[in-house]
C-alpha cells in the first residue's frame, strides 16, 4: 500500500515535470511570436498552462531576485522536484521495497 502510494507521488511529480516542460516551450514560442494569442485555441493552452503552473512557480519567483525579462523558477521547481526524488523519494521507495510493506 505505501509502495503504490510512493509510486503514486512519483507519477505526479514526472506529471508536473512535464507540464512545467509545456509551459516553457508555449512561453518561448509565445515570446518569439511564432504562435499569436489571438488564437483562440493557443490561448486556451497557454492560459490552462498558466493556470496550472504559477500555483507552484509564484512562491519560488516571489523568493527570486529580479533578472530582467529572464525567468529561471522554473528550473529551480525542476531542481526541487529532482532533490526531492533523489533524497527522499527514492531512498523511501527502496525501503519499502526492501521490507516487503
Amino acid at each position: 500500500m505505501l509502495f503504490g502510494l510512493l509510486q503514486f507521488v512519483d507519477v505526479v511529480l514526472s506529471l508536473v515535470i512535464f507540464i512545467m516542460i509545456a509551459q516553457v516551450i508555449v512561453s518561448w514560442l509565445l515570446a518569439f511570436n511564432i504562435l499569436n494569442m489571438s488564437n483562440q485555441f493557443v490561448a486556451t493552452i497557454a492560459n490552462a498552462l498558466w493556470q496550472l503552473t504559477n500555483p507552484l512557480l509564484a512562491p519560488i519567483r516571489r523568493l527570486l531576485p529580479n533578472f530582467g525579462g529572464l525567468d529561471i523558477s522554473p528550473i529551480v521547481l525542476f531542481l526541487a522536484i529532482y532533490f526531492i526524488r533523489l533524497v527522499i523519494l527514492y531512498p523511501l521507495m527502496r525501503q519499502v521495497a526492501m521490507q516487503g510493506l
